[in-house]
């Protein structure tokens, strides 16, 4: 499995949500916006809307398991993209498996892979 980079830092979560490119499932959100680094990042965010600590630490496993499942694809990508996929309140409720057709969806839709 190839590593993906991930985003942690908020100025950065920010300048993708301003993006204004999102794509809106009933179990995420997706924010997309191509980057100058020449590779793909990726954050993940759960709010408390979620529930505990617990919940929204669930809910971003089965999202990172889920966008595993497009790794080599994302890796070998050509041009850099940073991706910030929101977990909405059914996300907690799902396994990763329902989570791979949306998120392929959605990077597919940005020209991602």
């Amino acid at each position: 499995m190839a590593e993906l980079q991930t985003i942690k830092e908020s100025y950065t979560f920010r300048r993708i949500y301003k993006s204004k490119k999102s794509y809106v499932f009933p179990q995420i959100v997706v924010y997309v916006s191509k980057n100058r680094l020449g590779v793909f990042r990726y954050g993940i965010t759960a709010g408390k809307k979620i529930g505990n600590a617990v919940k929204r630490s669930r809910c971003r496993r089965v999202i990172r398991a889920a966008l595993y499942e497009y790794s080599d694809k994302l890796v070998n990508c050509k041009t850099g993209y940073d991706v910030v996929i929101v977990a909405r309140t059914r996300a907690a409720y799902v396994k990763s498996t329902e989570l791979v057709k949306p998120i392929g969806e959605s990077l597919s839709k940005a020209g991602v892979i």
